[in-house]
């Protein structure tokens, strides 16, 4: 685990990330070399499965801070992961405080939290529990994601839960629960993520963002937005592999 990444966030630092979603540790540690400050691990859509995610966590948390999105607000979901040796957490359609409530219970050691005591590769596999039960909780980073309209209409109580590092807006998700699936710049949603924006601007509560490349970001960070992420493995991959077809296709020479 990366010491110092939660105070970094937390401090309002800017902080780059990209998505994995390949279940390869070799793609991450490709990303990893590039330099990001995070890798978003996605365990929500896509063929990620705890074997791929270990793997994955193996190969770079040392070298980049790791944090898995977990496909429900479940304990055992987010338990399993952060023994695993993630960084954190994202975890999606949190709607609520009281679902927000969950996810710090689910993510911290007693007092903070309810977490699980287990032995597993974050403890060392026993031979580091002591440390890394005493330092936990200052490690590991609570993420939400505001991505629908009900998280909209309770903004308010959800940023004021203790606990929450960050809130990371779900544009398409949040477009969606508007029945304006991909419409991320329609009226209607972007007013409601102008009322995200504030309600975590007002409490002190870092925003992140997700966009297909940096042009999508950019509006975001300007509007004070640090926790960023952009781009996805398959999409480098497909996009560059595109370029370099096209690239080649003016080699060609017609047929006779």
């Amino acid at each position: 685990m990366i010491k110092g990444f939660r105070e970094r966030l937390r401090k309002g630092e800017t902080l780059l990330g990209t998505m994995v979603t390949l279940p390869t540790a070799s793609t991450a540690e490709i990303l990893a070399d590039v330099g990001f400050d995070w890798l978003f691990i996605d365990g929500e859509h896509g063929p990620l499965t705890t074997p791929d995610i270990l793997g994955i966590l193996q190969a770079v948390s040392h070298r980049v801070a790791c944090i898995v999105r977990v496909p429900i607000c479940d304990e055992a979901e987010i338990k399993k992961v952060l023994d695993l040796g993630a960084q954190g957490v994202i975890v999606p359609q949190v709607n609520t405080a009281e679902q927000a409530a969950d996810v710090v219970r689910f993510a911290r050691y007693a007092p903070a939290g309810g977490r699980g005591v287990g032995l597993a590769r974050a403890h060392g596999y026993g031979f580091r529990f002591a440390d890394y039960v005493a330092s936990a909780n200052d490690d590991v980073v609570v993420i939400v994601q505001a991505e629908h309209k009900t998280a909209v209409e309770n903004i308010g109580s959800i940023v004021k839960v203790p606990g929450i590092d960050c809130v990371l807006l779900g544009p398409y998700d949040l477009s969606a629960s508007y029945n304006k699936m991909g419409q991320i710049s329609d009226p209607e949603v972007l007013a409601g993520i102008a009322k995200i924006t504030a309600a975590c601007q007002s409490a002190s509560i870092p925003l992140g963002y997700f966009g297909v490349n940096a042009e999508a970001v950019a509006p975001y960070a300007a509007q004070g937005y640090t926790l960023l992420v952009a781009g996805v493995d398959v999409l480098f991959l497909g996009n560059g592999a595109r370029k370099i077809l096209k690239d080649m296709q003016a080699y060609e020479k017609p047929v006779k």
